[in-house]
């Protein structure tokens, strides 16, 4: 049984390790992605939909981006969200298709992208510990009458040490990312 429980919470550790990384893909980093647009939501008709799923966004190259809408008349829609959301940057709208230039990132914006990285590495780390903590009350729970005090310790010892090799795996990837926005 107490396999199981580790066998969950390293399943749940990947999840937030694969959450975390999907969020760093958001952040701009001086090149232009796709996956910076992926949080930014457009008013729809009346419904908050994602600008992936109302065109198509390609980068022809490291510093534009183009989103083609399928529904024209979205434009506006997509402009407007773009301006308001935390991308940090001006939509150009030539009637069919919206252009965004990527500028070179300033000093001040890159040292407040490295503050939003390590806040989104904190969040992942809390979750890991999180999940760390119900692993080991649920190997206690079965500490009353299935296993042994001995194994349960030893599987609280097992929980800890996947704990530590996530938590390390956060640091390394926030480092690459610092690197990857400082890089100028």
């Amino acid at each position: 049984m107490p396999q199981a429980i580790k066998k969950d919470a390293e399943e749940r550790m990947e999840k937030a390790l694969g959450a975390l990384k999907r969020d760093l893909q958001t952040l701009r980093a001086g090149k232009a992605s796709a996956a910076m647009l992926d949080r930014v939501q457009a008013d729809y008709y009346g419904t908050p939909t994602p600008i992936n799923q109302m065109g198509s966004v390609n980068t022809p190259d490291s510093r534009t981006i183009i989103i083609t809408p399928w529904d024209k008349t979205a434009l506006g829609a997509i402009e407007k969200a773009i301006m308001k959301s935390d991308v940090g940057l001006t939509p150009a709208n030539d009637g069919t298709i919206i252009r965004l230039v990527v500028p070179p990132l300033t000093e001040e914006r890159r040292a407040e992208l490295a503050k939003s990285t390590k806040k989104f590495g904190e969040e992942a780390k809390v979750a890991i510990r999180n999940i760390r903590r119900d692993a080991n009350d649920d190997i206690k729970k079965k500490e009353k009458g299935e296993i042994s005090e001995d194994e349960s310790r030893r599987h609280q010892e097992d929980v800890q040490k996947m704990t530590d090799k996530y938590v390390a795996e956060v640091d390394k990837i926030l480092v690459a990312k610092e690197k990857e926005i400082m890089e100028v």
